[in-house]
């Protein structure tokens, strides 16, 4: 029932931002407890992931990211948000935006994923 789209530019010029939009389907942003997350996978590489912004609306980022990072959202869309600035031909990676849950008392879980977009830095 809920689906994730992730949308924006595939091609980012060096030192640009990369901003990229999740619309969220079949269930609000705000409903308690999830975490609305972006990870992303470089080629040939495994996933990394990058932060996420609750349902309440604060913000958490990867501490190798983190100075560059802004995650955020539109209530009324039903959409967040990532920008990432100063970016280099190491942030091209195909961009995933994801839900966090808890499943049973000790696990955590990315349950809905949308289908991935390719974000290429390059000249």
């Amino acid at each position: 029932q809920v689906q994730l789209q992730e949308s924006g530019p595939g091609l980012v010029k060096p030192s640009q931002t990369l901003s990229l939009t999740c619309t969220v389907s079949g269930g609000s942003i705000t409903t308690n407890y999830y975490f609305w997350t972006w990870i992303r996978q470089p080629p040939g590489k495994g996933l990394e992931w990058i932060g996420f912004i609750k349902y309440e609306g604060s913000t958490f980022y990867s501490p190798s990211l983190k100075s560059r990072t802004s995650i955020s959202r539109d209530t009324s869309k039903n959409q967040f948000t990532l920008q990432l600035s100063s970016v280099t031909p190491e942030d091209t990676a195909v961009y995933y935006c994801a839900r966090r849950d808890r499943q049973g008392w000790d696990t955590l879980v990315y349950d809905y994923w949308g289908q991935g977009t390719q974000v290429t830095v390059s000249s």
